[in-house]
């Protein structure tokens, strides 16, 4: 939506869910994503709460909200729906939106969850948090830009999207 008034300070990851929010941030100089909790939605207060209290006590200066694409790179259902909310975000707290191409990072988060043998329960614990943490460091590779439109992945159109390190490898071969 805008960009962020401080060029440096910390920057969170959202990976929007109407159940749960999977939350990232990066370390003050904006080089490495971690993650931080996967929030579990209650209300529109309880949230508000919740993230009001977060971009105080990270410190964070921009919010970066998961865009979930279609393959083609059209937006979908829930890309209004993830819209929506980066606009409560940032009427909420303050902090400015900028929007970012989320594809497959549900997929990679998964692969590595069960790569790491554990149980579904724990997986789902997981899930979100690491999408946004797969997401947010994407963001950073991708130069942190103000704004990006989805893109098809056969589009040869370079804009700055994410295509996660395993897709990345199998289009390199």
């Amino acid at each position: 939506m805008t960009e962020p008034t401080n060029p440096t300070g910390r920057i969170a990851g959202i990976d929007f869910g109407t159940v749960r929010v999977g939350v990232a941030v990066t370390n003050s100089q904006r080089t490495i994503a971690s993650p931080v909790e996967s929030y579990t939605r209650q209300s529109l207060e309880t949230d508000a709460r919740y993230f009001k209290k977060l971009a105080a006590d990270e410190q964070i200066v921009q919010w970066v909200v998961g865009l979930p694409v279609h393959l083609a790179g059209h937006e979908s259902a829930k890309s209004v729906e993830a819209r929506a909310f980066g606009r409560w975000l940032a009427e909420t707290t303050g902090v400015p939106v900028v929007f970012f191409d989320e594809r497959f990072t549900t997929a990679e988060a998964d692969e590595m969850l069960l790569a790491a043998g554990l149980t579904g329960d724990k997986r789902k614990k997981r899930r979100d948090m690491l999408a946004a943490q797969i997401m947010l460091a994407a963001f950073l590779e991708a130069g942190q830009p103000a704004a990006s439109e989805p893109q098809g992945l056969d589009d040869p159109t370079p804009r700055p999207t994410h295509t996660p390190s395993s897709l990345r490898q199998d289009r390199e071969s």
